[in-house]
């Protein structure tokens, strides 16, 4: 298995996720994880994030927004297809 980790330990492709994956449940259902408002992620952060992989992508999104770089994601999100574009 191929480690694609930068030089600050973290995974890119986390990154890429938070800006394509939905929030499976919830008052959210459905946003994409990097839309989700901070005061959700602080509350759920106290109340315990989920396991797996959507616990890994929510921790990393909390410590995005409470450090303010969600300029970090713009770049990808900018760059993702958007759904229903313009059709000739």
């Amino acid at each position: 298995m191929e480690d694609n980790r930068d030089a600050t330990g973290l995974d890119p492709q986390i990154l890429i996720e938070l800006v394509r994956t939905q929030m499976p449940y919830g008052k959210y259902k459905g946003r994409i994880l990097c839309d989700l408002p901070e005061p959700y992620l602080v509350w759920l952060h106290q109340k315990g994030l989920p396991p797996g992989r959507l616990g890994v992508l929510l921790s990393v999104l909390y410590e995005i927004k409470l450090n303010g770089l969600e300029y970090i994601l713009k770049p990808i999100r900018d760059s993702r297809p958007q759904r229903g574009g313009n059709r000739d």
